[in-house]
């Protein structure tokens, strides 16, 4: 293949994946904006899940992932990105 074939094929790739992202963003965010509206079904699936996972004897570190949250730094640290992140949507950051 010469090189300008591949710089086509990569500038093609590159258009795929951003008409990809425009094509999930949209749902991604109607998915995001129910969970804030209904955080109580939210909290539902993720202990549906959880059974599910458990009943079928699915060893948590197996989902990919998965492992690398559970692990002990990490695991700190997205639950204080979370909380932040929550903060932050609520309204409870003032920079004034």
């Amino acid at each position: 293949m010469s090189l300008f074939k591949q710089l086509d094929a990569v500038r093609m790739a590159r258009a795929d994946v951003i008409e990809a992202r425009r094509a999930m963003a949209e749902p991604a965010g109607a998915l995001l904006a129910r969970g804030r509206k209904h955080p109580l079904g939210t909290v539902s699936a993720a202990a549906g899940l959880g059974f599910v996972l458990g009943q079928l004897n699915v060893h948590p570190l197996r989902v990919p992932g998965l492992g690398a949250l559970l692990s002990g730094s990490a695991a700190e640290l997205v639950m204080q990105a979370a909380r932040l992140i929550r903060e932050f949507s609520e309204g409870g950051f003032d920079p004034s």
